[in-house]
């Protein structure tokens, strides 16, 4: 991917190099299982639950204060704002298109745990989107992870990641997201992991909607980058997770899609760069 000498955003937060010390009183034991279950996947959007732990929250004493050591991977943090310039370009071009204005979001970079408007969430959680404040969060050393834990290397695999994420800010700004937490307040356990696969893959799709756009426009893809991507996907599909962490795959139990489900989206956003094509919730067949 050629990203190096193109335009960065203004809109990434470096948090990274900061020091936490936090008592949070009202959490329980399961509250926090529970997201570190959810830190198995990629692309988690563990909103919801963070919403729970913080309205199970009694009382909290939160104090942050600068490192003195200054923030590594400067290299990495230039490729995360030229990503994310990328995805601004791609959707102010879209919405404006469709006669809307797009509001970029920020990436906030931390390193060990961090303080969102949907809660306090630690590494192990993964990037996730957090609706309530529009802002992606991202722990670099999720990069590291990604190549030797899931197997899916390349800088491209890694703008899958961004984008995704991305993705979800815009199902937020079209109403998508509060459609589906609307529904799912109101649905069999079932129903609402079905949801979830639904918003999981349109978020996949609108990735590849954006790698399509910015190499339309900018031409920075190289040979085998849209395979990285691919493989990125499938990596993180919830079967192959169920099948390391547990021995064997409940497809009930999926809130991301399988492997082949996350790929399957993740190409028709690539192929045609139309955020029609991008509709899970109309399909037959996810």
């Amino acid at each position: 991917m050629r990203w190096r000498g193109e335009r960065q955003s203004d809109n990434v937060e470096d948090r990274r190099g900061m020091s936490r010390g936090a008592k949070v009183g009202g959490i329980g034991g399961l509250g926090l299982v529970a997201v570190v279950v959810i830190s198995m996947f990629l692309g988690v959007d563990p909103t919801a639950l963070l919403q729970i732990v913080g309205q199970g929250t009694q009382s909290s004493s939160i104090s942050t204060e600068q490192s003195a050591r200054p923030a590594a991977n400067n290299d990495m943090r230039n490729f995360v704002a030229v990503v994310l310039a990328e995805t601004e370009d791609v959707w102010q071009d879209t919405f404006q298109k469709a006669g809307r204005t797009y509001q970029a979001p920020k990436l906030v970079l931390f390193s060990g745990s961090v303080e969102s408007a949907c809660g306090i969430a630690g590494s192990a959680v993964g990037p996730f989107y957090c609706p309530a404040d529009q802002k992606v969060y991202l722990d670099l050393a999720f990069f590291e992870e990604l190549h030797s834990r899931f197997g899916a290397s390349g800088d491209f695999a890694q703008a899958y990641v961004i984008a995704h994420e991305v993705g979800h800010h815009v199902q937020t700004l079209l109403g998508i997201t509060q459609k589906v937490t609307e529904l799912q307040s109101r649905s069999s356990k079932s129903d609402r992991n079905r949801l979830s696969v639904m918003l999981e893959l349109q978020a996949d799709c609108l990735a590849g909607m954006w790698a399509h756009q910015t190499e339309k426009k900018r031409q920075i893809l190289e040979a085998g980058d849209i395979e990285e991507g691919l493989n990125a996907a499938a990596a993180v599909g919830d079967d192959r997770i169920q099948k390391r962490t547990q021995g064997y795959v409940v497809s009930d139990g999926f809130t991301h899609g399988s492997s082949a489900q996350r790929v399957s989206w993740f190409n028709p956003g690539s192929g045609q760069g139309d955020i029609n094509a991008c509709n899970t919730f109309n399909a037959g067949q996810l």
